[in-house]
């Protein structure tokens, strides 16, 4: 009989700067070998908004502010048997210091800041992909 475990939070965090966005290469899984927005899994009595918060500066040393909820991910596990750990994933636009520079942390292998044209022939999960046509359908608008 298959147990079904509950999705375990994650969130993670949308740093835009002049058309750029932050990414980082992931060491670990789901996403190991992808770059993706700074974030991962919750801890007990964390706030999706805390995660994302606390995720950006943990991966990549910038501290933000003013998370604000851009969208949500039922995010299957990779297959049946250990280790295949489903996630509900929160993704927030967040306000980081301009001037401050990201450096590689934690479970991160790199971080660098990447134009949507150019994200879009790197290995990214599907959530990010998705997340930044959105991003650059929202700039489209306020720049029309």
């Amino acid at each position: 009989m298959k147990t079904s475990k509950m999705p375990q939070p994650a969130s993670s965090a949308i740093v835009e700067r002049d058309g750029r966005y932050l990414l980082v290469l992931r060491t670990k899984p789901p996403s190991d070998a992808m770059y993706a927005f700074p974030g991962g899994r919750g801890e007990p009595g964390e706030s999706p908004a805390e995660t994302a918060l606390r995720e950006l500066f943990e991966e990549t040393g910038l501290r933000a502010e003013k998370p604000v909820l851009f969208a949500t991910y039922d995010l299957p596990g990779h297959e049946d048997g250990p280790g295949s750990q489903s996630f509900f994933l929160s993704v927030f636009k967040v306000k980081a210091d301009e001037n401050a520079v990201a450096v590689a942390a934690d479970d991160a292998a790199s971080v660098g800041w990447y134009t949507a044209g150019e994200i879009e022939k790197m290995p990214a999960p599907d959530s990010v992909r998705e997340c930044i046509r959105r991003l650059e359908a929202e700039r489209a608008e306020l720049s029309a």
